[in-house]
């Protein structure tokens, strides 16, 4: 779960955002974590100064959840004999949805990371690692998620659970990159392109149900229902939290006003998508890297935490959404909109999957809403998870209405002209 609310008030990484105050703290998380022996996650470490996560407009900030301590690592990787006992933390990530750090063993270098149960469950966690183990074996360069002792991916533990992945090959180039922060490189655009086409290759035959949550995962229901209002209503009771949220929110109106005229547009040919199952997160901050040169290939594909069943063309808005568009800078007077870099990604996807002037013009149409599902799924997560009423209105208004919004500006519609033009 790598992306989130961007926008006029807040901005992290990982989604999480703020207006003004800082992180609402909403749950408590400290104390014995049951089932690991000896494991503890210490009291102070919400607000341990040596570990800060991407803030607003690319500040540091303390994290929502507490940092993985070296005691917790250490007791976790008992169940991972071949491993050898850890020697250190070399690396916390700044991503604030989960904890997540690099850990040096006696044998090798490993990722883990850390959800709340809440967010990710043993059962939904898994989901991810299957579809992670499918792309391997279809030849995608994309590190293993190991097996404990038990022969698990997903290892629960009181509050908390638990993954740990190989190292990813290569030069993590934009690790400390900020979420929408445009991709500077048009030959690294134009090779993202062409790699997010090889995944979708790959995810051809891949069969499973739809994620069971909704998440911080990027799923498309809502707008590829005819009726996205009754289908949002038909979700809401099984989703308390979302539900609760939009009973002060004139919602049905706003939905009217943030799909016109996309959504009429877009509907019915987007149902006549063939469905594929998707990586939700193409951000150049999710891919290693053989090099920092122009030339470069990506050595490893990160982080399928938004991975959902959707179709091929909601993952390349999304790339274009992520890496295009720089939404911070929509008050600094610069030049928010880059269309070239949407341009490269498209002829670099078209490299390896055609693309004609029908498709082109779908996506065009699909942009300002590729985001509208997830968007709802912060505004739960805020509301229900971490309790922050004002991070909720952040993604609710900023980014579920804004930037739908900015899609009717003239940088906008130009964007959108680009991407039509692109054929």
């Amino acid at each position: 779960m790598e992306r989130g609310t961007a926008g006029k008030v807040g901005h992290y990484r990982d989604g999480i955002s703020h207006a003004g105050g800082g992180w609402t703290r909403g749950l408590l998380l400290s104390g014995i974590i049951h089932g690991l022996p000896c494991l503890r996650t210490p009291r102070h470490s919400m607000n341990d100064p040596l570990h800060l996560a991407h803030g607003l407009a690319g500040d540091n900030t303390p994290p929502d959840w507490p940092p993985l301590a070296i005691v917790e690592v250490e007791a976790l990787l008992r169940s991972y004999p071949p491993l050898g006992a850890p020697t250190g933390i070399a690396w916390h990530s700044p991503r604030p949805l989960s904890a997540a750090c690099l850990v040096e063993t006696a044998h090798a270098t490993v990722f883990v990371k850390r959800h709340h149960r809440r967010v990710r469950s043993a059962a939904t966690l898994a989901e991810e690692h299957r579809f992670i183990a499918h792309l391997r074996d279809r030849g995608m360069p994309l590190p293993a998620v190991l097996r404990d002792a038990h022969g698990q991916t997903a290892v629960a533990s009181g509050d908390w659970v638990y993954e740990v992945h190989e190292q990813a090959a290569g030069i993590d180039l934009y690790r400390e990159a900020i979420s929408w922060e445009p991709l500077p490189d048009l030959d690294h655009a134009h090779t993202a392109g062409r790699m997010l086409a090889t995944l979708h290759d790959a995810a051809a035959d891949y069969r499973a149900p739809q994620r069971d949550t909704h998440i911080l995962v990027a799923r498309s229901e809502l707008i590829a229902a005819p009726d996205p209002v009754a289908a949002l209503r038909a979700q809401l009771p099984q989703r308390a939290g979302l539900a609760d949220y939009l009973r002060a929110r004139d919602w049905p109106r706003d939905f009217a006003e943030l799909l016109a005229p996309w959504h009429a547009a877009a509907q019915p040919r987007l149902a006549q998508q063939a469905p594929l199952w998707t990586h939700g997160d193409w951000h150049v901050s999710n891919l290693c890297w053989s090099g920092g040169g122009s030339d470069a290939r990506i050595s490893a594909v990160l982080d399928f935490g938004l991975a959902a069943a959707n179709v091929a063309l909601f993952d390349l808005a999304t790339a274009i959404e992520r890496n295009a568009i720089a939404w911070l800078a929509l008050d600094s007077g610069l030049d928010a909109a880059h269309p070239d870099i949407a341009c490269a990604l498209i002829e670099g996807y078209r490299r390896q999957r055609p693309l004609g002037a029908t498709e082109l013009h779908l996506l065009a149409d699909l942009l300002p809403l590729v985001h509208v599902d997830f968007a709802l799924s912060e505004v739960e997560y805020f509301h229900a998870i971490t309790h922050s009423r004002a991070n909720a209105d952040v993604a609710y208004d900023t980014f579920l209405r804004g930037h739908a919004a900015w899609f009717h500006t003239s940088a906008g519609q130009a964007l959108l002209q680009a991407i039509r033009a692109a054929g």
